[in-house]
């Protein structure tokens, strides 16, 4: 099936009383998806249109991203996983399926861990968790960069690791929308979350084993979950039917 990059006509938006940015579409229930750093709620575009079908579908702007505000605060992982709880709050859901990509995967899992009795299942895409020294090192010099230059300082390296060379890979299109809502994205709003992103790798140790409802970690390139062989870090845009298919799959058995 060809991919849609743009979200549905249809979609239904809004905004919350303390400042979060949605979008809402579908019948059936609930199912939540959390984008990464960077990114805003537009880049699920190709899942929004195949899901619909399913769910009920709900977006929204991170913090900072898009066109959710930027609380005057100093950000933690909780300020994430809370304005995910408000959103549901004043949307009236009592229950949904979650799932979140990169940094959103965090933010899915910490709701899961926090809110067993609203979330029903949980899906965890290319999530981080315990990184390694030479990892870490990595990131954090991201993370400072970030905070010093703004985007732009890493933009092509940054695509590089999501797609592989600019002009050598088969998709272009994914690359594009990618390049286009990063150079959108708050620059504030977007080093505030990468901090986060860079220093919660450890935040879930000793603790997903104390998931009491369905999880699923669903990677590429490497894993022992769902593994997604071929594709890179925004598998989400690159192959965006073989996700679709195994949500699917997997939040409708996760209620059987």
């Amino acid at each position: 099936m060809p991919t849609s990059f743009e979200l549905p006509s249809g979609i239904v938006s809004g905004k919350t009383t303390n400042g979060t940015s949605w979008s809402r579409t579908g019948n059936g229930p609930t199912l939540v998806l959390l984008h990464g750093v960077g990114m805003n709620k537009a880049v699920w575009a190709p899942e929004v249109n195949l899901l619909q079908n399913h769910f009920d579908v709900l977006i929204y702007d991170m913090w900072g991203h898009g066109a959710s505000d930027l609380p005057v605060n100093e950000l933690e992982l909780g300020n994430y996983t809370q304005q995910l709880v408000d959103l549901l709050s004043e949307l009236k859901i009592d229950s949904a399926f979650v799932a979140g990509h990169s940094m959103g995967a965090l933010i899915a899992l910490d709701f899961a861990l926090l809110h067993p009795e609203i979330c029903q299942a949980v899906c965890a895409m290319n999530a981080v968790f315990n990184r390694t020294a030479e990892q870490s090192s990595s990131v954090q010099k991201r993370a400072t960069d970030l905070a010093a230059g703004g985007v732009s300082v890493n933009l092509t390296e940054t695509l590089e690791r999501w797609f592989g060379k600019s002009g050598e890979h088969e998709y272009s299109s994914a690359e594009d929308l990618a390049r286009e809502l990063l150079l959108a994205v708050n620059p504030q709003g977007y080093a505030a979350a990468y901090s986060v992103f860079a220093n919660s790798d450890k935040a879930h140790l000793g603790k997903l084993e104390n998931l009491e409802l369905p999880a699923l970690f669903f990677m590429a390139p490497h894993g022992s979950a769902r593994v997604l062989q071929g594709h890179r870090h925004m598998m989400t845009l690159t192959a965006p039917n073989e996700v679709v298919a195994t949500l699917t799959t997997f939040f409708e058995s996760s209620t059987s």
